[in-house]
C-alpha cells in the first residue's frame, strides 16, 4: 500500500520534439512528439495544440495538426505525430479529407455510402431536369 505525494499529482505535463523536419514542398513542420504526463490521465488532443501553439509561435492553432497517438505500456507516456502548416491554405491542400473532416475544416458527407450510391444511379435512370427531382421530394400535382 503506497499513496501519491500530492506534489506528483500536479506535476505539469512535458512535451519533447524530436526528428523536426521544414518541409518546404508542403510548407511545413513535421515532427514526432512525446508527451510525458505522469500521474495524469491521458493528455487530449487539444491540450496539445495549444502547448505547441505557443512553443512553435503559431497564431491560429488550425494548422496545427496532431494524430498517430500510442500509449507507452504502463502509461505516463505517449508519443505521436504533429504536423504545424504555415497557412491554413497550406493545410488544406495537404492534408487528407478525413483529417480536415476531424478538425472541423470539412463537412462530413451525411448519409451512408449506400444511400449516396443508390441516389446515383437512379439519376441515372432519369434525364434532364428530372434528375433534381429524383430523390428529394416530389412536389403533388
Amino acid at each position: 500500500f503506497s499513496t501519491v505525494p500530492p506534489a506528483a499529482t500536479t506535476m505539469s505535463v512535458t512535451i519533447r520534439t524530436r526528428k523536426v523536419l521544414t518541409n518546404r514542398l508542403l510548407n511545413r513542420k513535421q515532427m514526432v512528439i512525446d508527451v510525458l504526463h505522469p500521474n495524469k490521465a491521458t493528455v487530449s488532443k487539444k491540450d496539445l495544440k495549444d502547448i505547441l501553439a505557443k512553443e512553435y509561435k503559431v497564431n491560429d492553432d488550425k494548422t496545427i495538426f496532431t494524430f498517430g497517438f500510442r500509449t507507452a505500456f504502463g502509461g505516463q507516456k505517449i508519443t505521436g505525430f504533429a504536423l504545424i502548416y504555415d497557412t491554413l491554405e497550406d493545410a488544406l491542400d495537404a492534408e487528407p479529407k478525413y483529417r480536415l473532416i476531424r478538425s472541423g475544416l470539412r463537412a462530413k458527407k451525411e448519409g451512408s455510402r449506400k444511400q449516396r450510391r443508390e441516389l446515383k444511379n437512379k439519376k441515372k435512370k432519369v434525364r434532364g431536369k428530372k434528375k433534381k427531382d429524383v430523390g428529394g421530394k416530389v412536389a403533388k400535382k
